[in-house]
């Protein structure tokens, strides 16, 4: 038994599979189909937008034009069957004196006489065309009665009998509208057909003329078109230009770059106004990552030396004592190297527990805020602790109110600071519970009034303030503030200073306002970066990481909120801590909020106000 030959190329493959001819049809089809898709996508978008307008105006107006010619057509043949419905009543009362002419008689319908067997006996009207030519209908034959059926219009081909001087011209040959009658001659009883007909020679000249006359004013217009809409077409795509030459500076470095403003409510400048959107928020994210790098160098570089120091310190007294070991008086000497050794080690040790809660803070998981606080008791004791450091210190306690100017301050109506705006009122302390952590929150203050105790004169009077406010802000939106003047702003312009109050989401705001020398302006807003060092002046010799308003701020962050600094009107500093109150049961009552003599609701939603 032999084995069964395998198909060819071209035949039919035994698994049921498709004709190798067939799969070279269909892949040649997908290259080619390839090749076109490839070609569009290659082609400018100005070139599709005019080819697609030139294609759909040529084929509107091809449609255009057809239908006239063809309504005009159908208009011209029934002018001619009307015309010649109204002639075959008067032809067919004539019928004995036509049957009796012996020539062709000057006029355009075409007559024909036949008897009962339909033999011709007659055709006494053959017209002459216009230009000469002698043309007939295309009649059946002697004795043969056709398709022709009485008192229905037909059209029948044309039969030239003499050319005319223009034969060029198709009139002779222009087809015939042809109408069957019967007829009786009264005076013999003898029967037989009329076949009328008239040329359609006008009707076709007349759509010529029509058609002749679109094809000219058509490729005018296509011209026009092709001009206006290519112009109109490069100015509309221009802002595009513009796009594609912000984005080639843009990938060349400059994110400055932006597309310049167009209305919002066409696709061009919507996608203008969203392309600059993100543009300013890639821009944002770079300066951010090139300011956190800059940050990340300088905390490096700042925290070796911060180490360096104290670790200078204690291998160089060590050295010294082993150097000095075998000298007269080495015991007491070797007390004093110790002592200092350790006051070096503390002090390093202190960094790196600074260090270490900064780290574990920026990963999430310094701070356990899942914990009752009582403000009012973690603010006390930091008070009670600057009291016991410089025991002659005037320390005060109260809460906060607007001035009568508030609501207008905040209402963006006047240049009065918004610091102004808010008074100290001396008395106890409200009684605030909320969650969080207390011992990082006690830290803050701690860093806050150990801040005062270095920063400020012993004798300088200090306030202490808490109070609960209520925003139009949201938590994760406080949260994500930072330790700015503008943050503290915003969120003063998000107060409710109505007397009614409490609209909106209730926060916890601390303030520690002292009366020292203050800062440079300038410096407000990096009293929270790690390592700063204040303006020398105000620095006195009594320790310190530089890293405790860091701390600060990290904390307050992981608490959704945020603390800033600002300036005390008549010198100094104050500095405003902001948290959310999430307590189920606050103790906090309506004494406590902030109100001023005016009324009046705050807009709800911040602006810059150097806007």
């Amino acid at each position: 038994m032999t084995d069964a030959a395998e198909p060819s190329d071209g035949g039919i493959p035994q698994s049921g599979g498709e004709p190798a001819k067939q799969r070279g049809k269909k892949t040649v089809w997908k290259q080619f189909s390839a090749w076109v898709r490839w070609r569009f996508d290659a082609t400018p978008l100005s070139l599709k937008l005019v080819s697609i307008l030139l294609v759909l105006l040529v084929a509107g107006l091809f449609v255009v034009g057809m239908t006239t010619r063809q309504l005009m057509w159908s208009y011209m043949v029934g002018r001619t069957d009307d015309q010649l419905t109204q002639q075959a009543q008067l032809v067919l009362d004539n019928v004995n004196s036509l049957s009796q002419s012996t020539g062709p008689l000057p006029t355009n319908y075409f007559l024909q006489i036949r008897n009962a067997d339909n033999d011709i006996v007659s055709t006494p009207l053959v017209p002459v065309m216009r230009d000469g030519s002698v043309s007939v209908p295309k009649m059946p034959g002697n004795g043969k009665a056709g398709t022709l059926q009485i008192g229905v219009p037909t059209t029948l081909q044309a039969t030239v009998l003499q050319k005319g001087a223009y034969d060029s011209r198709v009139i002779a040959r222009a087809p015939w509208r042809v109408i069957k009658l019967h007829w009786v001659r009264q005076a013999s009883g003898q029967t037989g057909c009329l076949y009328i007909g008239l040329s359609l020679s006008d009707a076709m000249d007349t759509v010529a003329t029509i058609t002749h006359y679109f094809l000219v004013v058509g490729v005018v217009i296509v011209v026009l078109a092709f001009l206006i809409g290519s112009l109109i077409i490069a100015r509309t795509l221009s802002p595009l230009k513009s796009i594609e030459k912000t984005a080639a500076k843009i990938v060349a470095g400059d994110l400055s770059q932006r597309l310049p403003s167009l209305p919002e409510n066409t696709e061009v400048g919507s996608l203008s106004a969203s392309l600059n959107t993100m543009l300013g928020k890639i821009e944002e994210s770079f300066q951010e990552k090139e300011a956190v790098n800059a940050k990340m160098k300088r905390f490096v570089s700042d925290a070796s030396h911060e180490l360096r120091t104290p670790l200078a310190a204690i291998h160089g007294y060590a050295e010294l004592y082993r150097m000095q070991r075998q000298e007269l008086g080495a015991l007491q000497r070797a007390d004093s190297t110790i002592g200092r050794i350790e006051a070096s080690s503390t002090r390093m040790t202190a960094l790196v527990n600074d260090l270490l809660s900064l780290a574990r803070l920026d990963e999430g998981h310094g701070a356990d805020v899942t914990r009752q606080v009582r403000m009012d008791t973690a603010l006390g004791e930091s008070g009670e602790d600057l009291h016991a450091l410089d025991p002659v210190r005037p320390v005060r306690y109260g809460t906060l109110r607007f001035t009568k100017d508030a609501a207008r301050a905040l209402g963006r109506k006047t240049s009065t600071p918004l610091a102004s705006v808010i008074e100290f009122i001396e008395g106890p302390l409200p009684k605030i519970q909320t969650f969080g952590d207390p011992g990082r929150l006690r830290q803050v203050f701690t860093n806050i009034v150990g801040n005062i105790h270095r920063y400020t004169p012993d004798d300088s009077p200090v306030e202490i303030a808490l109070v609960v406010v209520y925003a139009a802000m949201s938590y994760d939106v406080a949260g994500q503030l930072k330790a700015t003047t503008e943050s503290f702003q915003r969120f003063l312009f998000s107060l409710d200073v109505s007397s009614s109050g409490k609209k909106g989401q209730p926060y916890i705001l601390a303030r520690f306002i002292d009366h020292g020398p203050g800062v440079n302006p300038g410096a407000l807003d990096l009293l929270f970066e790690r390592f700063y060092t204040a303006d020398a002046s105000r620095a006195r010799e009594k320790g310190g990481t530089g890293l405790g308003m860091a701390i600060a701020k990290s904390v307050m962050s992981a608490h959704s909120g945020f603390i800033s600094a600002s300036d005390t009107p008549g010198g100094g500093l104050t500095v405003n801590v902001v948290m959310p109150l999430r307590s189920q049961t606050p103790l906090a009552v309506s004494s406590e909020y902030i109100t001023g003599s005016n009324t009046g609701t705050v807009g709800r939603e911040w602006k810059d106000p150097r806007a």
